[in-house]
């Protein structure tokens, strides 16, 4: 099973920008579709983002969209998640997730194999 590891999270204020990291092992990366889910307090974990194995397709939850950018560089097997003009509705703990490429475009949490431990996001007013 692949191994994910995010970093970046912190603490800012609304209007703020962040950059999440996810690195990738265990796996061949490029093989790999990858999607970004969130997990505020007392609700469930929900879809953010996704990115298809060659960073040519991408697909954002409406919450998000014109807002984050999910990329990836496949070089150095590392997802990213550019968040920009942030709300205190985005805080919560954020997670990558890999599933194998041919089923890319699912949002569905349960059909990740591969998570990481996730980075918290704290968006004050």
């Amino acid at each position: 099973q692949a191994q994910l590891v995010e970093s970046g999270g912190g603490l800012v204020q609304a209007g703020d920008s962040l950059r999440l990291s996810c690195a990738f092992s265990g796996r061949t990366f490029s093989s790999y579709a990858m999607s970004w889910f969130r997990q505020a307090p007392g609700k469930e974990r929900e879809f953010v983002a996704g990115i298809n194995w060659g960073g040519s397709s991408t697909h954002y939850a409406d919450s998000v969209k014109d807002r984050f950018t999910i990329s990836r560089d496949n070089a150095k097997n590392t997802v990213f998640l550019q968040m920009n003009s942030l709300r205190p509705e985005d805080t919560a703990v954020y997670y990558c997730a890999a599933i194998l490429g041919q089923y890319y475009g699912t949002r569905r949490a349960a059909d990740f194999r591969s998570w990481g431990r996730g980075t918290q996001v704290t968006v004050s007013s």
